[in-house]
């Protein structure tokens, strides 16, 4: 098993990061966070130009995919970079209409893969991401899943990016599998967090490397340096994690990911918070944009307690 990226896969992810530092990511997130679309739109567009969406899309839709690797080579970019938006929400849709009749798959997935249409998806009844932003909105409960025909009024969460709704009743009923749909979604959710982490790893090492104390970086004090070492073994050991379970898709292995990528990622938002001190808590500091989203990632598509029964239960089978 191959978990190092090739040369192709690298330049990717190099790609993805000048087009994501150059948009300019912060402005984009705030904007978003107050329900102003068109910059994050724009920003999406780009993305999808880079064949993001299209890796979860099959070839015969007009996508790239399925390339699952390459999908979390992309999303620890996102991650990184914090895009906001249905991100995870559209490729579990792409993953979700794959398994459609030939006329509703071709109705609706290419636009997926072009990025001309968000989508988003939710269990029945649970509160949709984004919903007020997509145009594609697809509710689920017991392998049946149906196209919804609008969405309710926006309800604020814990990340101010990811923005929530309830998703309207009726609509069309489609009867499909949502096992692999969930697989898709929690591997990009952990490569996304996994993103998430090494950037507030990268933030809090170039402050502690600036702030002073006694005439020295605070960066040169044993108890802080412990602390950034603890974060960057974690993020470190779940790297291999995520690209490994991208290669077998096996939903214990992505399961094992999600809860390595995300408890690393909210381990390293707790000690860049810490560490940045007061300015850490404030909703003016770059830094809140990322803190928010890692501990949100960490319970989307499944809190740590769901996926470790997940894998305790696919051992027991195994054994």
């Amino acid at each position: 098993m191959r978990l190092l990226l090739d040369s192709v896969q690298r330049d990717f992810a190099a790609s993805l990061d000048a087009l994501l530092t150059a948009a300019d990511t912060p402005v984009v997130i705030r904007d978003w966070s107050r329900g102003e679309h068109a910059s994050g739109r724009a920003l999406w567009s780009r993305v999808a130009r880079a064949g993001v969406f299209a890796l979860a899309v099959p070839e015969a839709y007009e996508g790239l995919g399925p390339r699952p690797v390459e999908l979390a080579v992309a999303f620890v970019e996102l991650g990184r970079h914090a895009v906001p938006g249905p991100l995870v929400e559209t490729v579990a849709a792409a993953v979700l209409l794959t398994g459609a009749g030939p006329g509703t798959a071709e109705r609706l997935l290419p636009a997926l893969a072009s990025g001309e249409t968000m989508a988003t998806v939710a269990p029945e009844g649970a509160y949709a991401l984004d919903g007020d932003a997509a145009a594609l909105r697809l509710a689920w409960e017991r392998g049946r899943v149906r196209l919804s025909p609008g969405h309710g009024p926006v309800r604020p969460s814990l990340d101010p990016a990811r923005r929530l709704t309830l998703l309207a009743p009726g609509g069309e009923t489609l009867g499909l599998p949502t096992q692999q749909a969930l697989t898709w979604a929690r591997l990009a959710t952990a490569a996304q967090a996994l993103g998430v982490g090494l950037a507030l790893l990268d933030t809090t090492v170039r402050h502690v490397r600036r702030r002073t104390q006694f005439g020295v970086p605070v960066g040169s004090f044993q108890a802080v340096k412990h602390r950034l070492a603890d974060a960057s073994t974690a993020l470190e050991f779940a790297r291999p994690l995520v690209f490994g379970a991208a290669l077998t898709m096996e939903p214990a292995d992505v399961a094992a990911a999600k809860v390595a990528a995300c408890e690393a990622a909210y381990t390293t938002a707790r000690t860049a918070l810490q560490l940045h001190g007061a300015i850490g808590y404030t909703a003016e500091s770059g830094l809140s944009l990322w803190l928010t989203k890692a501990r949100a990632l960490r319970t989307a598509w499944g809190d740590p307690q769901a996926c470790r029964a997940l894998v305790v239960s696919a051992g027991d089978r195994r054994w």
